[in-house]
């Protein structure tokens, strides 16, 4: 089935279902289980694409809608693959300031892809946020779990070309 909102194929599996049918069983009746329910299906998945959102929805007996309204507040969730290697692009107040928007925007067209998407790899995902707590190294920008600070357009295809 393909999402169409990412136009990326669901591929999840059967083993996958059986492992997020069993933390809803685990967890049903405990009241407020719905986040940790959430963030156990986007571990096992990965990310939270429509048709897992209507699992947990159906076993659950919670309305799609709600489900999706919290899959779409929290920042943790998210709703797209990511790939490998998750950039994070600060565009908070230091870093804008210094940049960010440009190394953004040069992450953006290097990559193909948008803030939210995943390249057609699945190597990169590109994402910006609003602050990472390094404002005094700003522009900052993050590779998984690897910080990268005071940048410069130059260092741009130097970051991504080592991974």
């Amino acid at each position: 089935m393909i999402n169409k909102k990412t136009n990326v194929p669901f591929a999840g599996t059967a083993d996958q279902e059986q492992r997020l049918l069993k933390v809803i069983e685990e967890s049903r009746g405990v009241k407020g289980s719905l986040i940790m329910v959430l963030q156990s299906a986007q571990e096992i998945y990965g990310y939270l694409p429509i048709e897992v959102q209507k699992i947990v929805s159906e076993q659950m007996d919670i309305p799609l809608e709600e489900i999706y309204g919290v899959v779409s507040f929290y920042a943790q969730f998210s709703l797209n693959p990511m790939g490998q290697y998750k950039i994070s692009c600060c565009l908070g107040t230091a870093c804008y300031v210094r940049g960010a928007g440009k190394f953004f925007e040069k992450i953006s067209n290097e990559l193909g892809v948008k803030s939210g998407e995943c390249t057609p790899d699945g190597k990169f995902s590109l994402e910006a946020c609003r602050c990472i707590g390094a404002c005094g190294l700003a522009p900052v920008l993050t590779v998984n779990e690897d910080v990268y600070g005071r940048l410069t357009e130059e260092q741009v295809e130097k970051i991504l070309a080592k991974y």
